[in-house]
């Protein structure tokens, strides 16, 4: 089998999508990874569709000058309005984060409803029903944007008072709505599962799109190949490049990436996707 050392590209708008680059790592700790935050442009959650498509094209251009071998889409609302254009526009290998979480959802569900949490365009783009009834139309799916969870996280309120009470405002129709599976549709979500399971009880399964992306992604570089095989080669451990882009000051980005990603961030390189 070949061996493919080329790096994995990752775009979100901004930080969340760390948590899909978090579980890809743990997944695949060989590969090489390429992780661009736009977040002098974020949030893409509250712009119009042609807006995020416009700028999910030029992340993906900054990101194929760097020669990677498979695109994730670590943003809900990217890849809710993104992906047809984007799979259209680009020969390579591309992977969203609705497919991997609706399909988990759909296996997951005993009492075929299913509620969906994430942005305003995530929501009204009604990307994760469409790709759940694609599935099983038979399946209820219920919406509920939740636009103040980003910034609850991102000041890491992620267990506060004020954050459960926020959910609670959130999640009780939801909860009178009897579904059995919450998929959390906005990849700064997985950071408040203790909050989020606390409002909607023990009896409601939560859904981790970051961790079916990566799942996905493993799988797809098998499938064509595309695995890098440094470590079993050779028994001298080499660290696999890591590098990370954003398009504002990186300083907020390194202080709240780790959070996320779940290790310390040193080294960020501001660019101009223009």
């Amino acid at each position: 089998m070949k061996n493919e050392k080329r790096p994995l590209g990752i775009f979100d708008s901004g930080i969340g999508g760390l948590t899909v680059l978090k579980e890809i790592i743990k997944l695949l700790p060989e590969e090489e990874t390429l992780y661009l935050g736009d977040t002098a442009r974020l949030p893409y959650g509250t712009k119009s569709e042609e807006t995020v498509i416009k700028y999910s094209i030029e992340n993906t251009r900054f990101l194929l000058k760097y020669n990677i071998k498979l695109l994730v889409v670590a943003c809900n609302t990217a890849s809710a309005v993104s992906l047809p254009v984007l799979r259209k526009e680009f020969p390579l290998p591309l992977i969203g984060v609705i497919e991997a979480g609706a399909r988990a959802a759909t296996k997951a569900t005993k009492n075929g409803r299913i509620g969906i949490i994430g942005t305003e365009t995530t929501i009204r783009s009604s990307a994760y029903t469409k790709a759940i009834k694609s599935v099983n139309p038979d399946i209820t799916v219920i919406g509920q944007p939740c636009p103040l969870f980003v910034p609850l996280v991102e000041e890491g309120w992620l267990n506060d008072d004020i954050t459960i009470s926020v959910a609670g405002r959130y999640l009780t129709s939801l909860r009178n709505d009897r579904i059995d599976t919450l998929v959390l549709g906005c990849t700064h979500y997985p950071l408040l599962k203790s909050a989020i399971q606390k409002v909607m009880g023990d009896g409601v399964r939560l859904i981790d799109s970051a961790e079916e992306t990566a799942s996905e992604v493993r799988e797809l570089l098998t499938n064509l190949g595309l695995i890098n095989l440094s470590g079993s080669e050779s028994d001298t451990k080499t660290t696999p490049v890591r590098r990370y882009f954003v398009t504002d000051v990186p300083v907020r980005f390194e202080e709240q990436g780790s959070r996320f990603l779940g290790e310390k961030i040193y080294k960020v390189d501001k660019v101009d996707l223009g």
